[in-house]
């Protein structure tokens, strides 16, 4: 009974210690809305100007393509109806109306507002302004983040295209849709330029955006042969790593001209820093997207630089035709999270030590059933009493189980889970 007490506190404090990687989810999640808002936004290249050619502007009735209004969160009504009082245009912009349209729940709201930042501090009891480069309104209310824009911000920050704009505006052309326009034109794919007007319940589409959700399929606003030839101003690098994920939690396919283009400027990710890899990477892994993310960036060949201990487990697993453990693991984790209910970043991670640490020191089936049991149950006796009941091997899984020995002692079991667990530990 000694061993097993001693063998229950080993695992507890081994498994307790893989929750430090917890505290990196306060700093994505703080630094995370302004990257995320970064890769979206930006300012289109001089070169891509051209006749405005309004015959592509539309506007659709929200009712006629079923949009559900209840599954906007209240906090973002509470915002809406805050600046529509006061006189302002505000409208729901981005993923959120691409995800509605999908019949999906975003994973957040975004607002855009003809008021400038200032204002919408002052109408905002809680509400602070971020970011040098893009700079936003954050608006907390009722324990939820609300990320503010304004129209006039992207006006002001690309000054030279407004002024090149000015000379090719038609006659006649209503302001609020050039205003709505113009902020389309400096986002990254055609299905997140969509305006949302609650009030009117209006979709304002000015690039062909509601066509290509029809089809399921992924953009770039700016031509991809004006980024391949290296004529945009910007980088593209994350937005190669947001479209993936994008096209892995919706299930899109890429036109023709955007897939190359992602292909030919894949490289380019090495170039982003540490921070925004991670961000990324656990974008794409914590809300229900995980395996197909991880075969995209397979495709891309992106993999080997993002996980590059496992691009080489899947490469060598394929070649021996073998089942792959870990990609059970990530379609396992997808039935269990989603953008509403979303993993901790210390989750996905902990999954890969997990499987690492199999990798380079195989395990009876026994072991790593009671491991997983005594984690789901939080304790010795239950985990222990589920495990030798459960486990079974209907697939074989190599290298990571060894074996399966349904005779193995108490004490045999808990000293061998117990160093599991400091193996798990040590893969990191």
């Amino acid at each position: 009974m000694a061993i097993l007490l001693r063998a229950k506190y080993f695992l507890s404090s081994r498994l307790n210690s893989l929750t430090r990687f917890q505290r990196c989810n306060h700093t994505l999640g703080e630094r995370g809305l302004q990257a995320e808002l970064y890769s979206e936004m930006a300012p289109a290249p001089n070169n891509a100007l051209h006749p405005i050619d309004t015959s592509k502007w539309k506007k659709i009735q929200a009712s006629k393509v079923g949009i559900i209004v209840s599954i906007i969160s209240f906090p973002s009504w509470i915002v809406l109806n805050t600046l529509h009082k006061v006189g302002f245009e505000a409208y729901l912009v981005g993923g959120c109306v691409r995800d509605l349209l999908l019949k999906r729940i975003p994973k957040d709201f975004d607002v855009i507002t003809t008021a400038n930042l200032r204002q919408i501090k002052m109408i905002f009891h809680r509400a602070e302004i971020i970011g040098r480069r893009f700079p936003i309104c954050r608006v907390y209310i009722k324990g939820s983040i609300i990320e503010v824009s304004s129209f006039e911000t992207v006006a002001k920050w690309d000054e030279d295209k407004e002024k090149a704009l000015s000379s090719l505006i038609p006659n006649g052309c209503d302001e609020k849709d050039l205003i709505r326009w113009r902020n389309s034109m400096n986002r990254d794919f055609t299905i997140n330029g969509l305006f949302f007007d609650p009030f009117t319940f209006n979709i304002f589409d000015y690039n062909n955006g509601m066509s290509d959700l029809k089809s399921l399929k992924l953009r770039t606003l700016i031509p991809a042969r004006v980024i391949s030839r290296g004529l945009c101003n910007f980088s593209y690098a994350a937005r190669i790593l947001r479209g993936l994920r994008i096209a892995a939690r919706l299930g899109l396919s890429f036109s023709k001209d955007t897939e190359s283009v992602m292909h030919d400027l894949s490289a380019s990710i090495e170039g982003l820093d540490k921070f925004r890899l991670m961000l990324e990477l656990n974008y794409m892994l914590y809300y229900g997207a995980s395996y197909s993310s991880i075969c995209l960036l397979r495709r891309f060949n992106l993999l080997n630089i993002l996980l590059p201990i496992q691009a080489a487990y899947i490469n060598q697993q394929r070649s021996a035709k073998n089942s792959m453990m870990l990609m059970k693991l990530f379609f396992t984790l997808d039935k269990l999270v989603s953008c509403n209910h979303p993993a901790n970043s210390s989750l996905w991670v902990g999954l890969l030590m997990f499987h690492l640490a199999l990798v380079n020191n195989p395990q009876d089936a026994l072991v790593v059933w009671t491991f997983a049991s005594v984690l789901y149950h939080g304790k010795w006796k239950e985990g222990v009493e589920f495990a030798r009941e459960h486990t079974k091997v209907e697939i074989e899984y190599v290298p990571e189980i060894s074996g399966f020995s349904e005779s193995k002692s108490n004490d045999d079991l808990a000293k061998d889970v117990a160093q599991f667990a400091s193996l798990v530990q040590y893969s990191v």
